[in-house]
């Protein structure tokens, strides 16, 4: 909104007042903007210096379902954030990321500053729409789509005027404006700059965010300026099989004169003079080297190509998974977990923590393990700690280390701790729903701070590892009864996932021959075909770690040379189970019946539609094909 000098304040509240009055307000101290915002918060019922009306605050389980629907533009945000922050410290300020209903889902701050943040809830869970808290940066911006900094009095509310803030929009690759990124601070501390740097940061958001969303798309990056691709300022164009633009950021749809509503509705050739069969001949002609593209007003835009070539859309569309990481090696089939393995390896060695939920024993150890062998830290630690197993009274000291003569009964060494063993590779907290609450105040400060400071005092070591954690609890509802710290929450789920339990995955028969193989790996033990429908049919309250137990146990009970595991090698309490017909429904099958490729190609769409709960832009994206195509193959039945 502004980025001139502010206008006085008393020159803004005459205006204000003006307004209250219902007079002509007029004046070079309000911009059309700015009067707008003013003109929505008094039509939302609030005034200047009346009370606050009840905000619409999240809950702890709210705001965790929140900032799960929200995980891709949190994962991408926070390294930037982080960046961010390093720019502003120690200007009495802090950095926000709202989501697109102006709900806080992220903040980093100055110590000196968040107190007098909080007394306005500028905190994780608060709403900061336009109609709770009138003009500000975050609702002000998501109303205007546009970037605005609001300063000390421009504020409607008087109790918010101490501020000064700026904020700008993120932008989807289909033009869906996700959520703002902010920098509030004192308005005494307020720097003609700020604006600028909140957008350009917001841009790279972007353009994270679009390279993420179109990864199976080509990809066109572009710039007037050769030496401009790369940078936050290029152009980025995602290209459909068919030639349209199914994906942009905002600086492409600028160099190319498109508006949001033209992604999905507007092939290649309309915004540059080229086809995409041209321009994937002009790149074979010429591999490795920038590309040279008009406009249809002649001016040159160059541009480099990535991605990979269009594809026919094939059955099953869920992606093979890679053949040379440790967590393909734990997939046996199950789609729910090879989905859960694709967004984990997506974020390893990306500094964004993981988190994994599900039920005791459906294996979230071994795919913490797996996470870490396929990261560029493999080579490092693995430290795994079950916080539920440790005694109170010993965690503090397993987890951060003593000095010399601590405490009663401590080394004379002294002790590193499991932190910093875990320097340079993987931290592995289980069940951290268990941790107690004073002990997670001091992780909170190691993930804050990166540095372990140990038991009786010592020098502060600087620690750097990935951290993925793991639990069985709801974690909203624990911070919600003040269980489990939210700020704490905020910091470890980067990217959540959730492990299905062994009775709702498809891949039971595979599960079993993998297990029976590690148990026998130069023996080929098999199950009976009548006994394996019925274990399948089980419901398994113990899950993998149950499975795995009962097979060796049946193995141990097998007769020298016999290789086929029967009912008399089960163990009685699994016997008594399965013959009370303790059982759960049978999976789907995963296997079509033969059909043409049209029924084939309409049932994998309508599949993908269903994975995401109806965005078809989502199941597009899956489907590697864009929007258009999929309404097109929608009413023509796959046919086309």
């Amino acid at each position: 909104m502004r980025t001139h000098s502010p206008v006085p304040a008393p020159q803004l509240r005459q205006a204000r007042l003006k307004l209250l009055e219902g007079s002509d307000f007029s004046d070079a101290a309000v911009d059309e903007r700015l009067a707008r915002s003013w003109r929505r918060s008094l039509a939302a019922g609030l005034t200047p210096t009346g009370r606050l009306a009840i905000p619409d605050n999240l809950s702890g389980k709210e705001l965790g379902r929140a900032l799960g629907r929200n995980h891709e533009l949190l994962s991408h945000s926070r390294p930037i954030m982080e960046y961010l922050f390093e720019q502003v410290r120690h200007s009495h300020s802090m950095v926000i990321l709202a989501d697109n209903r102006g709900v806080l889902m992220h903040t980093l701050g100055d110590a000196d500053f968040l107190g007098k943040a909080e007394r306005v809830a500028l905190m994780s869970g608060a709403c900061w729409d336009e109609r709770q808290r009138g003009t500000n940066a975050i609702g002000t911006a998501l109303a205007e789509a546009a970037g605005v900094e609001i300063h000390g009095d421009e504020h409607f509310l008087e109790r918010n005027t101490f501020l000064t803030c700026a904020a700008a929009p993120i932008v989807s690759a289909t033009g869906e404006l996700l959520g703002i990124l902010d920098i509030s601070g004192d308005r005494r501390s307020r720097h003609p700059h700020t604006l600028g740097l909140v957008n350009t940061a917001a841009r790279m958001i972007e353009n994270r965010l679009v390279v993420d969303a179109c990864q199976r798309h080509l990809r066109l990056h572009l710039h007037p300026d050769p030496a401009g691709i790369g940078t936050v300022a290029e152009g980025i164009v995602a290209l459909s099989e068919d030639g349209w633009i199914v994906g942009a950021n905002r600086n492409a749809l600028q160099m190319l004169g498109l508006a949001s509503a033209d992604i999905g509705a507007t092939p290649l050739f309309r915004a540059l003079d080229t086809r995409l069969a041209d321009l994937l001949e002009q790149a074979r002609r010429r591999p490795g080297q920038g590309l040279a593209l008009r406009r249809h007003d002649g001016m040159t835009l160059y541009a480099r190509l990535d991605g990979h070539e269009p594809r026919i859309l094939s059955v099953p569309a869920t992606p093979a998974p890679k053949k040379d990481d440790a967590l393909s090696a734990l997939d046996t089939g199950d789609g729910r977990w090879r989905t859960a393995a694709d967004k984990a390896r997506r974020i390893v060695g990306k500094d964004i923590p993981l988190l994994i939920g599900g039920e005791s024993g459906v294996g979230k150890e071994m795919f913490a393990r797996a996470a870490h062998e396929s990261s560029p830290q493999r080579d490092g630690p693995f430290v795994a700690i079950n916080c539920a197993a440790l005694p109170e009274n010993l965690i503090e000291a397993e987890l951060f280390g003593y000095v010399s003569g601590a405490f009663t009964g401590a080394r004379k060494e002294g002790y590193i701790g499991r932190l910093r063993e875990a320097d340079g590779g993987t931290l592995f907290l289980d069940e951290i729903g268990d941790m107690p609450l004073t002990m997670q105040t001091r992780l909170l400060r190691v993930l804050q701070e990166r540095q372990v400071t140990p038991l009786g005092g010592g020098t502060p070591v600087k620690v750097n590892f990935a951290l993925i954690c793991a639990t069985h609890c709801d974690l909203p509802a624990a911070c919600a009864s003040g269980r489990f710290r939210s700020d704490l929450y905020y910091r470890i789920n980067g990217l959540s996932l959730h492990l299905p339990a062994l009775r709702e995955r498809s891949d039971f028969a595979a599960l079993c021959d993998k297990l029976l193989a590690e148990l026998f790996p130069d023996l080929p033990v098999d199950i009976a075909p009548g006994l394996r429908q019925r274990l399948a049919a089980y419901h398994w309250p113990g899950n993998l770690r149950q499975l795995a137990s009962v097979l060796r146990t049946a193995c141990a009970m097998l007769d020298p040379g016999d290789t086929r595991i029967d009912w008399q090698h089960l163990p009685d309490d699994i016997l008594a189970a399965l013959q009370a017909g303790t059982e759960r429904p049978s999976p789907a099958s995963a296997v079509l019946p033969a059909q043409d490729l049209a029924t084939l190609s309409l049932a994998a769409i309508q599949q993908a539609i269903v994975d995401h709960q109806g965005n078809l832009s989502a199941a597009a994206r899956q489907l590697g094909i864009s929007r258009q195509t999929l309404y097109r193959k929608l009413k023509t039945g796959a046919g086309q």
